[in-house]
């Protein structure tokens, strides 16, 4: 769940702030120009007047459209909830969507590309493609990023707990992630560079509680035990993320929810993801040395969303500990006694 979230500058804090800038470097091995011709163009597109010709495109009209689209397919999705939303409450939760958007496209229109040294590189030939891309999505930005769309997205989660049923906050997620689906497929190649790192935090911030496990290590010295450990298993987070997943997949080949096989593509992203809120939520646990973090949010929601996607809690059950195993075979020796009776507690707070 997000929260509004205070932070200081300290060694341990920007450390963990380009761990969660890593998150959203996209992957640019797929595209098919060379480095030069893919340095020029995304300057070009990163200039103020290509980021301006990206965010009129999808002001006009786009944001509107996809915003209700996303809302129709989210509710297609969840159709199996009787009488989830009214009109008025879905519209209320559409407009409040199309909120967050435009104060994304804003702040990404404003975003200062360092124009001058790039171009200096570009004419020493000195520039990188990751030159272009960190510059446009760094620690500032994501920090300003954070700060700027916090009291939107507090405002679009609220919309979602106003609901006669506030379960409809379990699936807050999915608006935002067809919704970013729809928006990424009408921009191009270069265009998604730079503006999917905007997009896929979107749908993460309101989940994982990445911005308060970097303000809860600011009373840590980069060298004690505890933000040791937290540094060195959020860098592999992702890689944790994904391996169990597939651990998920052969056990549970044939466990088929609401939202269809854990393979499908759909379910994997959001399995994906949430095996990082889990691991993001053990790591916030242990720098604030309490387990209240999982008991009293991320317990909570689990109940709200799986017996809706017709989940047996059992499976979840199974789910955490092959999660806690992973993350525990590749903890030191040393720490493990640090991270014990946190991993113990997740395991009793989901014990039902």
């Amino acid at each position: 769940m997000l929260k509004t979230t205070c932070y200081v500058t300290t060694p341990s804090v920007e450390r963990l702030l380009k761990l969660w800038v890593r998150r959203y470097i996209p992957d640019l091995s797929n595209l098919s120009l060379s480095q030069e011709a893919l340095i020029a163009s995304l300057v070009e597109t990163a200039l103020p007047e290509g980021r301006m010709q990206t965010a009129a495109r999808l002001k006009n009209n786009l944001l509107d459209i996809n915003s209700q689209m996303a809302w129709l397919q989210t509710k297609s999705l969840h159709n199996y909830i009787p009488n989830l939303l009214d009109f008025n409450e879905a519209k209320k939760i559409t407009e409040s969507a199309l909120t967050v958007y435009k104060t994304l496209l804003e702040i990404y229109q404003k975003q200062a590309l360092y124009t001058a040294n790039l171009t200096t590189k570009i004419s020493q030939n000195y520039l990188h493609v990751e030159d272009i891309v960190f510059a446009e999505f760094g620690t500032l930005a994501i920090k300003e990023l954070a700060y700027k769309l916090e009291p939107t997205l507090i405002a679009f989660q609220e919309q979602h707990m106003a609901c006669k049923d506030w379960c409809t906050l379990g699936f807050m997620t999915t608006q935002l992630k067809f919704t970013n689906k729809l928006i990424l497929n009408q921009i191009t190649p270069l265009e998604k560079i730079l503006l999917s790192p905007y997009i896929n935090f979107i749908e993460e911030q309101v989940a994982i509680p990445w911005q308060r496990v970097c303000a809860a290590s600011a009373k840590y010295d980069i060298d004690s035990p505890v933000f040791t450990l937290v540094e060195q298993m959020l860098s592999a987070a992702e890689e944790i993320a994904n391996t169990v997943y597939y651990k998920l997949v052969e056990l549970f080949p044939n466990h088929c929810s609401r939202s269809g096989l854990l393979s499908t593509p759909t379910v994997a992203h959001s399995s994906i993801r949430d095996l990082n809120m889990f691991q993001a939520y053990l790591w916030l646990c242990v720098l604030e040395e309490s387990l209240i973090p999982i008991e009293q949010e991320l317990v909570d929601l689990c109940v709200m969303v799986m017996e809706k996607l017709e989940v047996k809690w059992e499976i979840l059950q199974q789910w955490n500990q092959i999660l806690i195993d992973e993350i525990m075979s590749r903890v030191k020796p040393e720490h493990k006694k640090v991270l014990l009776p946190y991993t113990q507690g997740m395991i009793q707070a989901f014990d039902r």
